[in-house]
């Protein structure tokens, strides 16, 4: 009788409905990272989590295996902020770019990686190209622009092929893969402080319960426009941060004055940001994001002073640009 497969335990253990463990979900993340396991395990595998729902020591485990093979340098640059963006913006552009380039502009470096597809939906790489700035290609060449200008953007194909293969199998299976969900953790840089926006609220808090066992320093999860870390204004705003290995839990009112029209226009977006035009919209989306980035690196204890922080940093954004 031929021998089973080594991979076949998880497959099994995952079909009775039983978890993985921190240090098995590692071990088998690291198989298939290896290609040691099959492709159709590895679909198997995949489909078998979404039917399950993945757990914070499967998220950490899987996080924590692709993390090791990630071409990181020696001298890594200091990252305040490690900002995931997967998801695409379908309604309004990202306006947490700008929230991102304004934390860098002031003293926040910001590392940012993601995904794009061929869809209807607007990603990050597009509208930095309406901005006049270039995505990276190599995580080196990433590093470099953090130390020169605080800011830089890697897709994941250009930060790990093992990952960019893995989001690839939701062609073959016509369905999301817990993949999405593992890529936004991947934190290369080892920055203070890790974002995660969802689509699904029940997604946050075990973003931050992964977090806690990864000891990660800082991180804040929320329900965030089109599953991005972007402050969604017209609804109350939970927040799931982690501190210094502390959890906790609070939440922001909706302001409800604000209505959410349809606009991808990455002309007017890059208006806005140099001041041009005006966007009530964006500027509150704008100011409302990076608050939240401010109270999750604890820069400030407070909603109102996040707030008026953020909107002093946005009346005085094209002084510190040019500067």
């Amino acid at each position: 009788m031929a021998c089973e497969h080594p991979f076949a335990g998880y497959i099994r253990k995952l079909d009775r409905g039983d978890s993985l463990t921190q240090e098995e979900a590692r071990a088998a993340m690291m198989d298939i990272a290896c290609y040691e396991a099959e492709p159709q395990q590895v679909g198997a595998f995949l489909m078998l989590l979404r039917l399950k729902q993945k757990t914070p020591e499967e998220m950490a485990g899987f996080a924590e295996a692709l993390r090791e093979g990630l071409p990181t340098p020696a001298d890594p640059p200091p990252v305040a902020v490690d900002w995931p963006a997967y998801a695409g913006k379908s309604v309004q552009p990202p306006w947490f770019l700008l929230a991102a380039l304004l934390l860098a502009h002031n003293g926040y470096p910001v590392f940012m990686h993601g995904y794009s597809r061929r869809d209807e939906r607007l990603y990050i790489p597009a509208a930095l190209r309406a901005l006049g700035i270039e995505p990276c290609r190599l995580l080196s060449r990433a590093a470099a622009k953090i130390r020169q200008e605080g800011f830089a953007y890697l897709p994941v194909e250009n930060l790990s092929g093992i990952v960019q293969e893995l989001l690839g199998y939701r062609k073959q299976l016509g369905l999301r893969t817990p993949m999405h969900t593992i890529a936004r953790m991947l934190n290369p840089f080892s920055a203070s402080l890790t974002l995660h926006g969802v689509h699904h609220p029940h997604y946050a808090p075990l973003h931050q319960r992964a977090a806690h066992l990864m000891k990660q320093q800082k991180s804040l999860s929320i329900q965030g426009g089109s599953g991005e870390f972007e402050r969604i204004l017209d609804a109350p705003c939970k927040l799931y941060g982690l501190s210094d290995g502390i959890c906790w839990e609070e939440e922001w009112p909706a302001d409800e004055t604000l209505s959410l029209p349809k606009n991808l226009d990455l002309d007017h977006f890059s208006a806005v940001w140099d001041g041009r035009e005006e966007d009530s919209y964006g500027r509150a989306a704008v100011i409302g994001t990076v608050a939240l980035v401010l109270r999750g690196l604890g820069r400030v204890t407070e909603r109102e002073q996040a707030c008026q922080l953020a909107e002093q940093w946005w009346q005085t954004r094209n002084a510190e640009a040019a500067a």
